[in-house]
């Protein structure tokens, strides 16, 4: 009880206009940097072939709990992964969802997608998301943000535009399933995902030159 007595009272002391500031300001920043980034594309081709709710909600679960490391923790969370090792984890994690999807039999698979994906679907949205956005530029705006407003409101503006630019992704992923044959969206998907894959990959590598030329 007395934590919660400590947030409100931290709460109704904030400005409210400098609330409302940052938190837009937090907003704009984040929603112009996720359109069409990796992310809103995982969620567009989850959401093609699986239930949107798990993928969506998976998505924001995410999102949260990163802006809240983001807030908490600041600069130090990112830094104590080496960037090559953070890379590369994600080309592995994207290279095999994309060598499945490109892997799986055309003939009776609607079934068995939509069987699957109100299992797991959550938990492998929510680690796709995680492992990729993780030390991105997204969580690295809200780190720098938070060090000089309002943390409260750069979380509540970030997390909302990821909520967004999520739904978006989800929306636009149903909006192809009706349109599309379900093994065009396998190959479809399955292609996103590697070029995600040699793109981090691609980075890893960067940053792996750059931290042996500093040694």
């Amino acid at each position: 009880m007395q934590a919660l007595q400590n947030i409100f009272t931290y709460l109704s002391s904030l400005n409210v206009m400098d609330l409302s500031a940052t938190a837009s300001t937090s907003f704009l920043l984040v929603a112009a940097a996720e359109i069409g980034d990796k992310s809103q594309l995982v969620c567009m081709t989850l959401a093609a072939r699986h239930r949107a709710l798990p993928v969506l909600l998976g998505a924001v679960a995410s999102f949260a709990f990163l802006n809240s490391l983001a807030v908490i923790f600041g600069v130090a969370i990112a830094s104590w992964f080496p960037a090559y090792i953070v890379s590369a984890t994600v080309a592995i994690l994207f290279a095999v969802f994309g060598l499945h999807s490109l892997s799986v039999n055309e003939e009776g698979d609607d079934e068995e997608v939509l069987e699957k994906s109100g299992h797991n679907l959550f938990f492998t949205t929510f680690l796709l998301i995680t492992v990729a956005e993780f030390g991105d530029k997204t969580q690295l705006a809200v780190v720098a943000l938070s060090s000089t407003a309002l943390p409260i409101a750069v979380w509540i503006g970030a997390t909302c535009a990821l909520i967004l630019t999520s739904t978006l992704g989800v929306i636009a992923g149903r909006t192809i399933l009706q349109k599309c044959p379900l093994s065009l969206l396998h190959k479809i998907s399955g292609l996103i995902f590697l070029v995600l894959a040699i793109l981090a990959a691609y980075n890893s590598y960067l940053s792996y030159m750059l931290t042996t030329q500093l040694i």
